[in-house]
């Protein structure tokens, strides 16, 4: 019988030879193959009749992001031209390894508004945190750890894109009416706005709200009953592109003698960036800055763009894979080799693009490879078109970033929540506050941290009902554990049984714990049991545990032995007061008093 239970109550460790060949086989197979570079899926399975639809979605997807491309370089405190160098290599990368049709790579304004703060002082500084971006969510992606992903929830998202949509329109205010201003930080930035008014540029103002005015408007076209469907949509697809034109034409043709009406964005070095290792050292100001030293001047950011950028790209491949299971460890292998690659290209770090992301799904594409048509044009555009480029108003590039952040601010989110459950507005509270307020790095941090403390206190304070019942004539205290019990929780449930008993005055004879939703505990709360079943006796109360998970019933009594004879299995909770008593049958009658 002893040996029986010895076996009943052994810990069951993993088979680290079976789990080894197991891993083994299953690198061999051609599926695992397959799952890393998804080209090898869908690419012998491409039709002719793809080939139409991917050059137009490509198309369409290439003259949105050329502009923005620009402006997010300016918003990275970088020449335009980085925003370029950021935009084709993810694009040509993501054919190989990506796992979503829709997904476009390109640096995004959050990513640029994150790298500013050392962009500044050498663009070397983005360029090799694009590399060890990459290298960290490559190594993540490749061991399988997209589940980190689902510990942060919605409204810390929610929050966090509002925060960074928020700052990031704010510091184009200045802009987008011809001013300068000296931060791209919330405040600092509107108020520079309001102590020049009297220094606004009419003309750049005039141009920066109309084209603000028609990108929104041009959002609505598609929505447009009468004519050509297709027409409509692709033509509110092309907004950007049709108001860069616009601007740039009327920049040209009023330009006199150098003298221009517009603040334009100005030379742009033509030419594809040379294909190289990202640098590991700078020089800033004539002065050799070390590796070690860009590390330490980089900061925490290193660790928060790889979390912002995973976070963007497995929200948008979820958004639109449209029934089909995305693969997160996948994404993030994707991710991670695009930015490698695109370090070598000079890039900013990159991440998904919802905005260029809707704009290919509305195209229509079918495979991946719509994004080597997106990449070429970009590579055209910095081949043939950066003279072009010079007469872009600033105001037109503003209002293009004020436009894509406006439909970031998703307030009816806000409405959900609080339907839903108000609770859950505190971590999106602290998410916006500490994003704006203080820095988008720390902010997302405070966002999870908020979050955290919902599941600690649950986890630290589990449901716990305690009922008095006369069975056989004997006070016996019931006590329902409704969750997993963990070691947050173990001192809480001791507390409270304890306390309880007290309050019985000591006619309680028998504790029974009872354990059907108790599927596994750790060692503090085996601890923790061993030292209830000591308080109880001081009580003069024996304690039972009641059907309880093996597993769990195990470590309790790994640790002691003598504790065996307190777990009962397959009997009725009559069968085992009358067992303990040693009482004849009879009915039981339950009195339920408030624990």
């Amino acid at each position: 019988m002893r040996a029986d239970e010895d076996n009943l109550y052994r810990e069951q460790l993993p088979n680290v030879g079976s789990l080894i060949r197991d891993g083994g086989r299953k690198l061999c197979r051609p599926s695992t193959v397959t799952n890393k570079f998804p080209i090898l899926k869908w690419l012998p399975r491409y039709r002719l009749e793809y080939i139409m639809q991917d050059f137009i979605a490509g198309f369409t997807v290439g003259l949105t992001t050329i502009p923005q491309a620009i402006a997010y370089g300016v918003v990275a405190g970088l020449e335009p031209q980085y925003g370029l160098y950021s935009a084709f290599m993810g694009c040509f990368t993501y054919i190989v390894f990506g796992s979503c049709k829709d997904v476009t790579i390109a640096t995004t304004a959050i990513m640029a508004l994150m790298v500013n703060q050392y962009a500044t002082i050498s663009p070397d500084y983005a360029v090799l945190v694009c590399f060890l971006a990459g290298c960290i969510v490559l190594l993540l992606g490749l061991l399988n750890m997209g589940v980190l992903v689902r510990f942060i929830s919605i409204p810390v998202i929610t929050g966090f894109t509002m925060a960074a949509a928020t700052t990031i329109g704010s510091a184009q205010i200045n802009n987008i009416v011809g001013l300068t201003s000296p931060s791209n930080d919330l405040l600092p930035a509107w108020k520079n706005f309001f102590t020049h008014l009297t220094s606004i540029r009419l003309w750049d103002a005039l141009l920066g709200v109309s084209s603000l005015v028609f990108l929104l408007l041009m959002t609505r076209v598609k929505d447009i009953k009468w004519g050509n469907r297709i027409f409509w949509k692709y033509l509110g697809l092309s907004r950007n592109a049709l108001a860069v034109i616009f601007g740039t034409f009327l920049a040209y043709i009023l330009s006199r003698d150098g003298n221009q009406p517009f603040r334009v964005t100005g030379n742009i070095t033509a030419g594809v960036p040379p294909f190289r290792l990202p640098p590991f050292s700078t020089t800033v100001d004539g002065e050799y800055v070390s590796f070690g030293e860009m590390i330490s001047t980089v900061g925490a950011s290193l660790g928060s763009i790889p979390l912002i950028s995973i976070l963007e790209i497995v929200a948008i491949s979820k958004a639109f894979s449209k029934g089909k299971i995305v693969d997160a460890s996948q994404e993030m292998v994707a991710l991670g080799m695009c930015n490698i690659m695109g370090s070598f290209v000079l890039s900013m770090p990159v991440t998904g693009s919802f905005t260029r992301t809707a704009v290919n799904n509305a195209s229509g594409v079918k495979t991946p490879l719509g994004g080597a048509v997106t990449g070429a044009l970009v590579l055209m555009a910095l081949a043939f078109l950066t003279q072009t480029f010079y007469f872009i108003p600033k105001c037109t590039l503003a209002a293009i970033i004020i436009a894509a952040m406006i439909s970031l601010v998703e307030l009816h989110k806000i409405k959900d929540m609080w339907k839903s459950k108000k609770k859950d507005l505190f971590p999106f509270v602290v998410t916006v506050i500490t994003c704006m307020f203080w820095s988008l790095e720390y902010g997302i941090l405070c966002g999870i941290a908020a979050n955290m403390v919902y599941i600690l206190y649950s986890s630290a304070r589990p449901h716990v009902d305690i009922k008095l019942e006369k069975i056989y004539g004997h006070e016996v205290s019931v006590v329902d554990v409704k969750q997993k019990l963990d070691y947050a929780s173990a001192e809480y449930l001791k507390e409270k049984v304890v306390r309880f008993l007290n309050n019985q005055n000591g006619e309680t004879q028998l504790v029974v714990i009872k354990g059907e939703e108790i599927n596994s505990i750790d060692y503090t709360v085996a601890m923790n049991i061993v030292s209830m079943k000591g308080d109880l006796e001081a009580l003069n109360c024996a304690m039972i545990c009641w059907n309880w998970n093996i597993a769990s019933a195990g470590v309790v009594c790994r640790l002691n032995n003598d504790l065996r004879p307190i777990f009962k299995f397959d009997l009725s909770l009559e069968e085992v007061v009358a067992g303990h008593f040693d009482s004849p049958s009879n009915t039981a009658s339950t009195v339920t008093i408030e624990a």
